[in-house]
């Protein structure tokens, strides 16, 4: 039996589809898979995200403390409730984990990491924290609700007490602010609009409810993967993992290398890789024979190299077989898949697929 999130017996009596999700039980779906990604293109959807871990880190030295932490630059934040996403590094370069941290005061931070990496995320930052005498507060007494598409955040303002909306209607992309008991953030992994919620655990089913009362769609696991795939969104221990650097996942713009003197986990490491380039570079495809593309598909590319699928499915936007593809760098259009012992045509694209419901790629 894998952990449970407070919504669990919640899930169960909505009829969910359950599987285990980096060691927790969550639904996949509820009842149509595709209607649920659909009615996140297209109105609104809630997703319980709650296997997520939240981390509250505190101390006058926290800022210092997380400049040395992650690849990117946390010097950046200078608003508060502004978030930052970041990959967090090993020595050699590898990605240990993709977060979000939001600034929230010069002594405090909020991270969100993810579920599959929990333990060794809070055995990893405790580690270092301690050499800059930053507490580190597991939140387990919270819930956290992605509620997103188009009408996602005029849906849920309507959960608010009145003099609270305008402010929560308000919150400017990427960022977050404690709202009455709930952290609100205008984030999400779905390439739409929308908020992610963090609120106490005891309150969560009835948010859901409400939430479901007022016609948001409860949606799985399954749809997240497909949204978060058009939108061009990494998926960790798919996309990269800590044998990957960020050059080669697509996530190089996520690198902070100025100022030079900024010194952080791994920089001695993807500096070399700057310096000479990166050997692979991670792609979008899209495949022009019939089939599904998946993960660890074969990819063969022009001249005699080869590659591999990360992450692939069919796009209910699209209507097209789409996927991330790690390949040799450097400029290549055409490639083939290898599906079922055949070689099927794919062309190489640049992500995001769709991104506020509008399709990016033909």
């Amino acid at each position: 039996m894998g952990r449970h999130t407070p919504l669990y017996d919640l899930h169960r009596s909505q009829g969910a589809r359950l599987v285990d999700f980096g060691g927790w039980d969550m639904p996949v779906q509820y009842a149509s898979q595709i209607e649920e990604h659909h009615a996140v293109r297209r109105a609104a959807g809630v997703f319980d995200v709650s296997h997520m871990c939240v981390i509250d880190l505190a101390g006058a030295r926290t800022r210092e403390f997380l400049r040395y932490l992650l690849a990117n630059d946390v010097g950046k934040l200078t608003r508060a409730g502004k978030a930052l996403y970041s990959c967090m590094l090993n020595a050699s370069g590898g990605v240990i984990d993709d977060l979000i941290v939001y600034f929230l005061t010069d002594s405090a931070f909020r991270v969100v990491v993810n579920a599959g990496t929990r333990d060794k995320d809070l055995q990893w930052i405790r580690r270092h924290a301690q050499d800059f005498g930053v507490e580190v507060r597991e939140r387990a007494d919270l819930a956290m609700l992605a509620v997103q598409g188009p009408q996602a955040r005029q849906k849920t303002v309507a959960l608010l007490a009145s003099a609270d909306r305008e402010r929560a209607l308000s919150l400017p992309v990427f960022s977050g602010a404690q709202i009455a008991d709930w952290f609100i953030a205008r984030t999400g992994y779905t390439g739409e609009d929308g908020f992610e919620i963090m609120l106490p655990a005891a309150s969560a089913a009835d948010a859901w409810l409400a939430l479901n009362a007022l016609g948001v769609v409860s949606c799985g696991l399954g749809a997240r993967d497909t949204l978060r795939l058009e939108a061009g969104m990494n998926l960790y221990g798919n996309d990269m993992d800590e044998n990957t650097h960020p050059f080669e996942s697509g996530l190089g713009w996520t690198v902070a290398l100025a100022p030079a003197e900024r010194g952080f986990i791994g920089r001695a490491a993807l500096e070399r890789v700057a310096a000479a380039g990166s050997a692979r570079e991670l792609v979008g495809l899209m495949l022009e024979d019939r089939g599904v593309l998946r993960s660890h598909q074969r990819v063969t590319v022009p001249g005699g190299g080869a590659g591999e699928i990360t992450s692939g499915t069919f796009s209910p936007t699209l209507q097209r077989s789409i996927a991330f593809a790690r390949i040799p760098s450097g400029p290549v259009a055409q490639v083939q898949v290898e599906i079922r012992g055949k070689l099927l045509a794919a062309r190489t694209v640049k992500p995001p697929f769709v991104r506020a419901g509008k399709p990016l790629v033909s």
